[in-house]
């Protein structure tokens, strides 16, 4: 009877349904709900986005309150075709029921109950209201409050638009509140780094705030935990100050100022003091409502941790744990002491919905590391200490024995990689020590003079050592609007809880064995920033740290690697495959050999001492026996290129060439198919888009397989089929030498504009073959596109004249 479209179902069914006959009023109904912002899909070098996930009708009962979850299909479909999508969507916003419907039929699917019903009519906004408050168990005054209360709007993005939670973010927000309503102590935020954790934890405390629990006669009180400056001072400045005004307030001695609602306190100032005179007895044990700890893993993460002591005193208050790396090793056991998460958002998640950056992986191998260096007989160091007979590699290396060539070479090849993507990108180099990262922003500075000259903080150390300066450079590094610091280098300070969106690489220069390190380390990277076209980042690994993600713990996408050979310069000539290897390829431990920490330069410490004469200065370091080499051969073995794609957990290694090969024969596209395909510029559009779609950037092929001159179809013939190349201008010849016939068949002025096309193609390359060329200047200068179009006839006769070169071009093989 009817053949309409799902537009005109929705307008003259759907909708008609839920207003008229169910009675939700018109601002209760989302329309086309956005729930992600779809993956973006890192290449070699560019990347791509998929389409957001949106559904069709989201049901409020309340502002900010979602109820149910309504999937359209157009009329003639059956209304079980969209039944798994709607509970997929229902699913992920964390609602007990799902609608499908074509018009005629409504299917709906029940959480709470497991059923799946075909129904007359929706439900009334008051009969789901009951239903859902079953569903979640929502039963108590304090409960009803806290969940009808809606999200604060007063944070702004970059753009001024509202900040407001994403949808996962609003999941993490009503769990929460929910179970601190009904009275739960401790309760569990697993989020990873760049999820908005922060975000969460300012909206539960306004949902709590709004709805006065757990006391309607006051506002609540709250206490923010934190062990560094940063993770107290970003989110008090960024959110909770903004929404809550002066009832903010940072505890650092003195005055507790009990008049507050919302504290902010580093543990090391709460535990200051002796005994009873301990600034956090200040406060009574029941005083706080609410104790938010941020960063749960660390500090008083340990059963016998002195800041545990401080959770243990207000054991009154309930306590929110938040962590994107839950620890579970031996007295340090994150759910030992919060219980099982209520939450869990993984990297994994954050980059399938693209909220997170992706990331590509560039593994470099030195000589030195691969082989190990054995010292020769009485060699000694470059301050006269005889250099142990021993073999050394990389578990001795900054920490026994530093190579000083090996941190040269490590700064001219990040130089390299800065020089060929983008000079102004910023950039964390971690370090083993504050030694490390001393010479490695020498030997940077060194590589990058040009940039330094005119950018005196071009490249800078940032570590807890360097006092107030580094806490300048670490405030202008993180604003996203500043040039400088470009390039950070540091050691451990810059591994957890700074925000720092537009961070486009992240250099691993030190060991790490540590799962939740390793994951706060590759977090810093994962912010997305569009405003600075930051949309992806690069993992630059000099000590094969990336061998976690081989770890069952890592929870981010799979990764295919593609291995760049060097030559003997350390200069990328080639492109080979790479087999990855179980474990880390290490030289043998130093025997019988306990390094100590240096006078200053391992530890993080600001108030190490600071000394400046010369000879006290060697002697310390004779002290701390950590051996200063030079004149060492270090030179780059290969590097292996990681980019995120595919389905699964795994790394594989997938070389450029085969990975191209791959998706063109997934596509099915046969030798004299391709030719065809390309032959027209509609239809070499089209396969483009297609080849794009599967992840192959033709942009960059060429670069990557050092044939710029060659056309891309030859590229993706001699790849696939091994079929011999030839450059563009060698195509032109041809088909001057065999067509000349058809170039002849037209009047001197029409050819000379063949033969402008002909020479842009072979300069810029095929997408000079369209009609889009008549506005380019070498055409320009000839005329207007209508003029040139007269030469011809008119413009369908100018067309087909080009489709027709297209097709020469290509039959000359």
């Amino acid at each position: 009877m009817f053949d309409l479209d799902e537009d005109d179902t929705c307008r003259r069914f759907v909708l008609p349904a839920l207003k008229e006959v169910a009675g939700w009023p018109d601002e209760r109904i989302r329309r086309e709900f956005q729930i992600n912002d779809g993956r973006i899909r890192a290449t070699t070098r560019l990347f791509r986005r998929d389409p957001p996930l949106r559904a069709d009708y989201i049901l409020e009962y309340a502002s900010d309150l979602p109820v149910a979850v309504v999937e359209a299909k157009r009329w003639h479909k059956d209304a079980a075709d969209g039944l798994e999508q709607a509970k997929r969507y229902a699913r992920l916003l964390d609602l007990p029921f799902a609608y499908a419907t074509n018009g005629r039929e409504i299917i709906e699917f029940d959480f709470s109950t497991g059923a799946e019903t075909v129904v007359a009519c929706f439900p009334t906004p008051e009969h789901l209201w009951q239903r859902y408050r079953a569903a979640k168990g929502l039963s108590s005054e304090t409960e009803l409050a806290t969940a009808l209360a809606p999200f604060d709007q007063t944070l702004r993005n970059w753009d001024n638009s509202a900040k407001r939670p994403r949808y996962y973010q609003q999941v993490a927000i009503n769990r929460a509140v929910r179970a601190l309503s009904r009275g739960d102590r401790k309760v569990l935020l697993v989020m990873a780094t760049g999820t908005g954790k922060t975000m969460v934890a300012a909206q539960i405390v306004s949902k709590l705030w709004t709805a006065r629990w757990p006391d309607t006669r006051r506002r609540p009180r709250v206490l923010y935990l934190a062990d560094r400056n940063i993770l107290v001072d970003q989110p008090k400045d960024d959110y909770f100050s903004p929404m809550f005004g002066d009832a903010v307030h940072k505890l650092s001695g003195g005055d507790p100022k009990t008049g507050r609602n919302i504290y902010f306190g580093l543990y090391q100032s709460l535990d200051s003091g002796e005994g009873a005179e301990l600034f956090y007895k200040q406060f009574a044990p029941d005083f706080f409502d609410l104790v938010i700890v941020d960063e749960c893993h660390r500090g008083s993460a340990r059963d016998d941790s002195q800041w545990r002591q401080i959770l243990k005193y207000f054991e009154p208050a309930a306590q929110l744990g938040l962590t994107a790396t839950p620890v579970d090793e031996g007295n340090a056991d994150t759910y030992a002491y919060f219980g099982k998460p209520i939450f869990e958002y993984s990297l994994a998640n954050g980059i399938e919905d693209g909220f997170l950056a992706p990331y590509r992986v560039r593994k470099i191998r030195f000589n030195v590391d691969l082989t190990g260096w054995r010292p020769a007989e009485g060699q000694t160091d470059i301050y006269g200490n005889e250099i142990p007979d021993n073999l050394y590699g990389p578990k001795e290396y900054e920490k026994v024995l530093a190579i000083l060539e090996r941190t040269e070479e490590a700064a001219r090849y990040l130089t390299e990689c800065l020089q060929q993507n983008d000079r102004m990108g910023k950039t964390i180099v971690f370090c083993e020590n504050n030694d490390h990262a001393a010479r490695m922003r020498a030997a940077l500075t060194n590589a990058n003079r040009d940039m330094v000259q005119r950018y005196p903080n071009y490249v800078c150390r940032i570590t807890s050592s360097d006092g107030p300066h580094g806490r300048v450079l670490l405030d202008d590094f993180r604003q996203v609007d500043t040039d400088e610091p470009v390039i950070a280098v540091t050691s451990r300070l810059l591994s957890t809880g700074v925000d720092i969106p537009t961070v486009k690489n992240i250099v691993l220069f030190r060991r790490i064995a540590s799962m939740p390190e390793f994951k706060q380390i590759v977090g810093r990277g994962t912010r997305l920033f569009p405003a600075a076209e930051k949309l992806t980042f690069d993992i630059i690994d000099f000590v094969d740290a990336t061998r976690l993600f081989n770890d069952p713990k890592f929870d981010g996408p799979p990764l295919r690697v593609v291995r760049d050979d060097t030559d003997e310069t350390g200069h990328i000539v080639d492109t080979t495959s790479e087999d990855l290897p179980e474990e880390e390829v290490v030289a043998e431990p130093l025997a019988d050999y306990e390094p100590q920490d240096s006078w200053r330069l391992d530890g993080e410490s600001p108030d190490a001492p600071q000394i400046t004469d010369p000879d006290e200065i060697d002697r310390i370091r004779a002290r701390s026996r950590r051996l200063y080499v030079n004149g060492v051969d270090v030179f780059i073995d290969g590097s292996a290129h990681y980019i995120s794609a595919g389905d699964g957990r795994r790394l594989r290694l997938v070389e450029l060439r085969q990975y191209v090969r791959d998706r063109v024969i997934e596509l099915d596209l046969q030798p004299d198919e391709l030719r065809a395909q390309w032959a027209q510029a509609r239809s070499r559009r089209a396969l483009r888009e297609r080849l794009t779609k599967h992840g192959v950037e033709l942009e960059e092929l060429a670069e990557r397989v050092g044939q710029p001159a060659a056309d891309t179809m030859d590229l993706l013939l001699h790849v696939t089929w091994q079929t011999p190349l030839i450059t563009r201008r060698e195509r032109v010849h041809r088909l001057e030498r065999e067509h000349r016939h058809f170039l002849e068949s037209f009047a001197p002025e029409a050819r000379e504009i063949l033969e402008t096309i002909l020479d842009q193609y072979a300069t810029h390359g095929e997408e000079e073959l369209n009609l889009t060329v008549l506005r380019a200047p070498a055409l320009a200068q000839l005329g207007t596109p209508t003029e040139l179009a007269d030469r011809f006839g008119g413009r369908e006769e100018l067309r087909e004249a080009v489709d027709q070169l297209s097709e020469k071009i290509y039959a000359s093989a």
